[in-house]
């Protein structure tokens, strides 16, 4: 993997938070970590290399090289000679964190349950992408745009036998724009992300002391096609957030009988007697469908999903 130019270079997500104020003195015998990551949380690694933790061990997974990356992560996992693992962690995996003497398991982005690491490990952490106990989930981020809330944010968490319920380290919040997408929300929390981990690096044993339990909280389970099917008898309102709420991960709309993945689209109100559903207008491939109270432009669509082959090219 060729290094980015320095103008590019990700490991400046590393000068984020109360790290950058002054250097961090490195301790005489440095803690050991692993951690799962991918790009979008490759900031928390930074953060605890920057603290003065040592890693021993990435696991991550292979990815579709759009929605995800791991370019970075393994690019440091690489420079540093620590081992990855691809496949999930079991239980032999947590046996060989244990024997390499880790202190800490740290989880930020990962799609496989954490076995019995009490056991073995001292302390696990989980970075979540919501202000829990709101948005426990595996991907809670398109609730956040599709309820207009005015905040979100991010929290860590001990790991716990129940998905994202264990008692909270640290939070931070952030403001949600009127006009926030997919794509600008998983940038901010990301950041968030990045300054929370260094907090969290920073001073661990008193957090990890003082974690507070989370109580009740909502669940948000992983969208289904459903969800984000464009429904046309909604207002141009109501169908802007579902286009912003799902971003490249795209709505589903059917046309003419026809079901297309909606990559670009545009809603305005504008008075009219048809109903919800009535493609009014065609050019080429692009055209105006009626909704309640207003119109949808279709931009472009793609009857495949993404990431499919289209003859020998991905879409």
């Amino acid at each position: 993997m060729s290094p980015l130019p320095a103008s590019l270079d990700t490991s400046a997500s590393a000068s984020f938070g109360p790290a950058a104020a002054q250097p961090v003195a490195v301790p005489a015998t440095p803690k050991r970590f692993a951690i799962t990551a991918s790009d979008r949380y490759v900031g928390v690694f930074d953060a605890f290399v920057q603290h003065g933790w040592e890693p021993v061990k990435l696991f991550t997974a292979r990815v579709d090289g759009r929605m995800h990356r791991t370019d970075a992560i393994l690019d440091r996992a690489q420079a540093r000679k620590i081992d990855i693992q691809l496949s999930p962690m079991n239980d032999h995996s947590l046996d060989g964190l244990r024997d390499l003497g880790c202190d800490l398991l740290v989880v930020a982005s990962y799609a496989w349950r954490i076995g019995d690491w009490a056991s073995r490990i001292p302390m696990a952490i989980n970075f979540h992408p919501s202000p829990l106990p709101v948005g426990r989930g595996p991907y809670p981020l398109p609730r956040a745009i599709l309820d207009g809330l005015a905040t979100w944010g991010v929290s860590c968490h001990k790991i716990s036998k129940d998905f994202d319920q264990g008692d909270i380290l640290a939070q931070r919040q952030f403001d949600v724009a009127p006009d926030e997408t997919h794509e600008s929300l998983d940038l901010k929390v990301q950041r968030a992300t990045s300054r929370l981990a260094h907090e969290v690096a920073f001073n661990l044993d008193a957090l990890w002391k003082n974690a507070v339990p989370q109580g009740a909280g909502s669940y948000i389970p992983f969208w289904t096609d459903a969800d984000r099917t464009l429904d046309f008898s909604l207002t141009p309102e109501r169908i802007n957030a579902m286009l912003r709420a799902f971003g490249r991960h795209e709505c589903l709309a059917r046309i003419n009988g026809k079901v297309v993945h909606v990559i670009d689209a545009h809603t305005w109100r504008e008075p009219h007697n048809l109903p919800p559903g009535v493609v009014d207008h065609v050019d080429g491939e692009r055209f105006v469908v009626s909704c309640t109270g207003g119109f949808i432009a279709i931009l472009e669509w793609n009857l495949l999903p993404p990431g499919q082959m289209r003859g020998t090219a991905p879409r």
